[in-house]
């Protein structure tokens, strides 16, 4: 099951490589502006909000098979922006996009969460393989685009593998694990639930950091400091080379660290690499500041996912980790869009340098959401040792 839940992983990984290299060519095959833009990725977040609630519902009832159907679905909206031409069709297509996903998201987290609660530690190497494969798909897009092979070629071979992955995901093993069965309906988590709540504002500026550098590092090196399509590819390969380190790093360190204290360094090293970033006066400099970004948010938001899995009830588990990453898609939402519409007025760098503030404000609750409940352990009465049985 978990070289499944890594199969998975991998070919989302390899198609969101993809978009984020192939963004500029497919921004001047659309004829948008760095505004329209903001305004096209804004529907990838709505997609993914109105989906990822029901995903998590029918990943609980379906299991694992809802997951095949779900990857089906986004490998058949995989090739959509290559295909679009004009901001409307493009909000379109990438509205269905991010619908699917969303749903996408919440089946291979709920997988991998699944799995971590049998066997150990998965999902921050489930990450860090979704990162890798960011990478594989960032460089194999750009090598793409300099030999002229057209954005809507290159989705078509994420297609495939998103398509392959089902196929894997779906087929049943020797042994028949438990996700593979249906499973009875069971009540959802409460969306008011306090400690999902505030799993899912920290997720959400987790995926607004990481997601803005996925999103903007291409266009930033080639509108910024004007390389061509294929060297502005380097931007998320090496933000995503630098995840799947920490990601890699972050597997061991959990088993040293408390998560929650592994979630605020990751945050700190995060706000320090983005403002470096954005403020960077040279390609080099700005891609030295990406690896110090990408070490700091890699390990963010599995850890998060992971903190969610673990306080809900296996047979909620799904909707656990829908209710934390559809409050956390917020990220997703607002993030890029908003990096792109203030971009339009005030400019790449100063818009990335409020993500730099946004990661910092994920540094500081981090910091308090690990101390709180330390302190709460160290107010608790400790039981006198005559009173033992």
């Amino acid at each position: 099951m978990r070289v499944k839940v890594l199969v998975g992983f991998g070919a989302f990984g390899v198609f969101w490589g993809a978009w984020g290299a192939l963004i500029p060519e497919i921004q001047r095959q659309a004829g948008v502006g760095n505004g329209e833009l903001g305004v096209a990725v804004l529907m990838i977040g709505l997609g993914a909000l109105g989906s990822m609630r029901l995903a998590g519902a029918a990943v609980d009832r379906f299991g694992r098979s809802a997951v095949a159907v779900i990857l089906l679905l986004m490998a058949s909206a995989a090739v959509l922006p290559g295909l679009a031409h004009g901001p409307r069709v493009l909000m379109a297509a990438l509205a269905v996009l991010g619908a699917a996903s969303g749903a996408v998201d919440v089946g291979i987290n709920t997988l991998a969460s699944e799995e971590e609660s049998r066997s150990g530690r998965l999902l921050n190497a489930a990450h860090a393989c979704f990162s890798a494969c960011v990478v594989l798909g960032a460089l194999g897009s750009g090598l793409a685009l300099e030999r002229g092979l057209r954005a809507d070629r290159v989705l078509l071979v994420t297609t495939v593998l998103l398509a392959g992955a089902a196929v894997v995901i779906g087929f049943p093993g020797p042994a028949g694990p438990p996700s593979a069965a249906p499973r009875r309906a069971c009540r959802r988590p409460a969306v008011t639930d306090r400690s999902l709540l505030a799993l899912g504002a920290l997720c959400g500026l987790a995926y607004l950091v990481e997601n803005a550098w996925q999103s903007w590092s291409a266009v930033m090196l080639r509108s910024v400091f004007h390389t061509g399509s294929g060297a502005a590819a380097a931007g998320p390969v090496v933000f995503a080379a630098a995840a799947a380190v920490g990601r890699l790093a972050g597997h061991g360190l959990t088993a040293r660290l408390p998560q929650r204290q592994l979630l605020a360094l990751g945050a700190v090293v995060a706000a320090v690499g983005t403002l470096g970033a954005a403020l960077a006066p040279s390609v080099r400099s700005m891609l030295a500041a990406l690896v110090v970004a990408g070490l700091g948010t890699s390990v963010c938001t599995p850890t998060i996912l992971s903190l969610a899995g673990e306080q809900a009830r296996p047979e909620a588990r799904s909707s656990a980790v829908a209710v934390v990453a559809s409050i956390g898609y917020g990220g997703c939402l607002f993030g890029p869009a908003a990096v792109g519409l203030a971009a339009s007025s005030v400019g790449l760098r100063a818009a990335l340098c409020g993500v730099a503030g946004m990661a910092a404000v994920l540094a500081l609750a981090s910091l308090l959401s690990w101390r709180a409940p330390r302190q709460a352990q160290q107010a608790r009465p400790s039981r006198p040792l005559d009173a033992e049985g």
